[in-house]
């Protein structure tokens, strides 16, 4: 599912997303959603999330609905 959707992603998703620092390698963090950052529907790079471990990125995928 798509991650660059604000509709698409809820508190509790299970998502993988990168991080400001891995943004060039594009390497992936695994993790569930806590709150969503971003307030505009869609963004062209991914949703900024915030996880339950207190990461911050931007979703790449939603792992389940």
């Amino acid at each position: 599912m798509d991650g660059s959707i604000r509709s698409n992603i809820q508190p509790g998703l299970e998502v993988h997303i990168v991080l400001k620092q891995d943004q060039r390698s594009g390497k992936l963090t695994h993790g569930i959603v806590k709150d969503i950052l971003t307030n505009s529907p869609k963004h062209p790079h991914g949703i900024k999330v915030r996880l339950t471990d207190g990461q911050v990125g931007r979703v790449k995928e939603i792992i389940s609905k």
